[in-house]
């Protein structure tokens, strides 16, 4: 079974083993005895392929051990291979059946085989009352039964036993050693090391070691002629990714819990990272949808022409729109309205109560263009527009500050003065709730030619409003009536308002502030995340010794990998999904107090936060994952 051949292992300028030739055979009971620093345990530790040996040859069946990769020796440790510790180097957190069964999750055992054999081992050594029993509840000889049962969990072809009743009283240590006697009897290769002489000569074989080099063997073998054959390729399959993963959740689920401030302290950058993301995107569709229906407000495909070269011009007074650029434009068919539209301030007086206000020429289809529908009343007529009729629409602000405490009812028919004339009110309209910014502005709308002929003597308008038809593009409508009233007055010396193209502008500069807003919110997720690959780094270094104790009963570099980098994306997972539940009870907050407009939650932000904080918790967690895959484990185990 096995063969040295010329072993040495030196650390730094200290030789620990020189010259080691030794072999055994399968079935033999050996005791390696020495005193403390006599090399016995650096021995061991090389033939159950935890160390390596600084120079020489070893032949495990067959394979050149010196050869294989850290892979292929975990696979050997975990098929051929039982470690029974000194200080039993049973995992806290598991039960005793976990335990047991845990070297059979890497060798892919299914959930029912691994636990039927772990309680067969279980009863067989006389804990079967002890199965779910965490190794703290468990007395010493107990905890080395469970280790030996551990040990046997995949066959255990050959067990290593490094002082197996160093840490147990007499009365235990001798049933330790009955049960490995048996073992032996049962076809076990049993390697027992100790430095007690008595306990040595219940092996069959004694092998004393002494400065690094064999003084004496009770009963020396020699090697048979033995063809070295290459390991065949480990086979993975869908059942042991499954076992690997199922044991990760678990072990990462249990570490969490295990230190509950720790971890929740670790989630906070998570948290506020996908709180502030949910509520940014919230927010920002909130507040668009407010600006959204305030240009709702004044219509949908409304564009408005102005003299002009834009808003602000101060020659936009020498030049005027006029009656004809009115008509021509009302001969295209793609336009549903086209309107005159006048203003001018005042004074509107309704007996003792005199107020500023803003007298508004429209059109016929003025209120239909612009969105604001009649409390009270009625609309103007076309009778009323071609007669400039002394008749007047009252806004909300209108009605409030002229009549605070009557009725619509009352209101209508009776009469209101402006800019000396008088105008009778036929109509009174609602409040408008969808202005940007609301205003406390008194309007009175009457016909626009009424303003023109008898309140402003303007022959000529300061604006067209026209309303294009819903199947129409209004940018191509928009452009069309550009170039048409350019041709007809010479020059461009006006300007448009598309509200579509304002309102697309609206949402572009949404989109990039929403964006930015969210580009600091993943800052914040970035800072929690290197808190995460802090904290794991420290959690690394506090389970190193555990790290070791599954490297030394099978554990693949890919097992540990896994095992750490679940944590990390399940701590990340955890911090994000209880920052989409802080961002909802915000969101739900700010709506119960906000009459402005409300937050709206996005489910796309929500999944964006969950899926960031699993690239977060797999880029931050891989390195000290990496770490600790990397780990010799001869150092892990002696680790403290």
């Amino acid at each position: 079974m096995i063969h040295l051949k010329k072993i040495c292992k030196k650390i730094g300028e200290n030789i620990i083993l020189k010259d080691i030739d030794l072999t055994i055979h399968k079935g033999e009971f050996v005791a390696i005895i020495g005193q403390s620093g006599s090399g016995k345990t650096s021995l061991l530790n090389i033939i159950g392929t935890l160390d390596e040996p600084s120079s020489g040859g070893f032949i495990f069946e067959n394979y050149e051990v010196t050869s294989l990769n850290k892979n292929e020796k975990a696979r050997l440790r975990r098929e051929k291979i039982g470690f029974i510790f000194q200080r039993y180097n049973l995992l806290n957190l598991l039960s005793a059946k976990e335990n047991v069964s845990l070297p059979a999750v890497y060798a892919g055992k299914t959930h029912t085989q691994r636990n039927q054999k772990a309680e067969e081992l279980l009863k067989s050594l006389e804990l079967g009352l002890k199965q779910d029993s965490k190794p703290n509840e468990l007395s010493g000889g107990q905890q080395q039964r469970v280790s030996i049962a551990r040990a046997l969990m995949n066959g255990g072809d050959l067990i290593l036993a490094d002082e197996p009743t160093g840490a147990l009283d007499s009365k235990s240590g001798e049933m330790v050693l009955e049960i490995l006697q048996n073992l032996n009897q049962q076809g076990h290769t049993i390697i027992l090391v100790t430095h007690d002489r008595n306990i040595a000569q219940k092996a069959g074989r004694i092998v004393e070691i002494k400065d690094g080099q064999i003084l004496s063997d009770s009963n020396p073998q020699y090697i048979e002629k033995t063809e070295i054959r290459t390991m065949a390729k480990e086979r993975k399959t869908l059942a042991l990714f499954k076992n690997q993963a199922l044991e990760c959740l678990k072990i990462a689920y249990s570490s969490i819990l295990a230190h509950k401030l720790r971890s929740l302290l670790t989630m906070l950058g998570i948290i506020i990272g996908i709180a502030s993301v949910v509520c940014v995107v919230a927010l920002g569709l909130g507040s668009q949808a407010k600006v959204l229906a305030s240009i709702a407000s004044l219509g949908t495909n409304i564009i408005e022409v102005r003299p002009g070269k834009g808003f602000g011009d101060l020659r936009s007074g020498k030049t005027r729109l006029n009656f004809s650029d009115l008509n021509a434009l009302r001969t295209l068919e793609y336009l549903e309205a086209v309107e005159a539209h006048a203003n001018t301030s005042g004074i509107a007086t309704y007996k003792n109560i005199s107020l500023n206000a803003r007298a508004e020429g429209v059109g016929l289809n003025h209120f239909n263009i612009i969105g604001v529908k009649l409390e009270a009343g009625r609309n103007l007529t076309a009778d009323e527009i071609r007669d400039s009729a002394n008749v007047v629409v009252l806004d909300f602000n209108a009605k409030k500050n002229l009549f605070p405490h009557e009725k619509n009812e009352d209101i209508l028919g009776r009469v209101v003065i402006f800019d000396f004339q008088p105008f009778k009110i036929i109509g009174i309209l609602q409040k408008n709730t969808n202005k940007i910014i609301e205003d406390n502005v008194v309007q009175l709308y009457m016909p626009y030619t009424t303003l023109m002929n008898k309140i402003t003597g303007d022959r000529q308008l300061r604006e067209i409003t026209i309303k294009v038809k819903d199947e129409v593009n209004s940018v191509l409508a928009e452009n069309a009536i550009i170039r048409i009233l350019e041709i007809k007055r010479g020059q461009k010396d006006f300007f448009t308002f598309n509200s579509d193209t304002f309102k697309q502008a609206i949402t572009a500069n949404r989109r990039t502030t929403t964006l930015l807003t969210i580009s600091v919110a993943l800052i914040a997720l970035i800072v929690g995340g290197i808190g995460v690959m802090n904290i794991m780094l420290v959690s690394v270094s506090e389970r190193t010794r555990e790290i070791g104790i599954r490297m030394a009963i099978g554990a693949r570099k890919e097992d540990i990998l896994m095992q750490f980098l679940i944590e990390a994306v399940m701590i990340c997972i955890a911090g994000a999904i209880l920052g989409v539940l802080l961002s909802i009870a915000l969101i739900f907050a700010f709506n119960a107090l906000s009459t402005d407009f409300p937050m709206i939650l996005s489910v796309g932000s929500i999944f964006l936060g969950l899926l960031s904080s699993v690239l977060i918790g797999v880029i931050f967690g891989f390195f000290p994952a990496k770490n600790a895959a990397n780990l010799n484990p001869i150092n892990a185990l002696s680790k403290e």
